[in-house]
């Protein structure tokens, strides 16, 4: 996964999802739930690469960090709870894909009991 496109194509095969463009800058794309309009990613181009924001269980934030030197605290975003994920080619696809899904799974619409 290197480009923005294969990162919106893939966040739209999750359940009711959407992307967005909030910030006015279409630099920024956000993907979001539709039920609870909450994101899950945010991706940019930045310093030659694709980055995506996603959320992280905090106790695997820093899991991903040591793995991958391509995953760094979130741009522009709370440090224990988001990643940076580079895209440089660097961290298998599989990988990437089970980041936003977790991010996905963390924001999405928590039913009541």
């Amino acid at each position: 996964m290197k480009t923005r496109q294969e990162v919106i194509d893939f966040c739209l095969t999750l359940d009711d999802t959407y992307e967005d463009y909030p910030f006015h800058d279409d630099n920024w794309t956000v993907m979001r739930h539709k039920g609870n309009k909450k994101m899950f990613a945010a991706i940019c181009e930045r310093l030659g690469n694709i980055w995506i924001n996603v959320k992280c269980d905090p106790n695997l934030t820093y899991m991903w960090r040591r793995t991958y030197e391509s995953v760094v605290p979130a741009y522009h975003m709370n440090k224990w709870h988001w990643n940076s994920i580079i895209l440089d080619g660097t961290i298998p696809k599989n990988d990437i894909m089970n980041m936003i899904a977790d991010s996905y799974e963390l924001t999405k619409r928590r039913v009541k009991k």
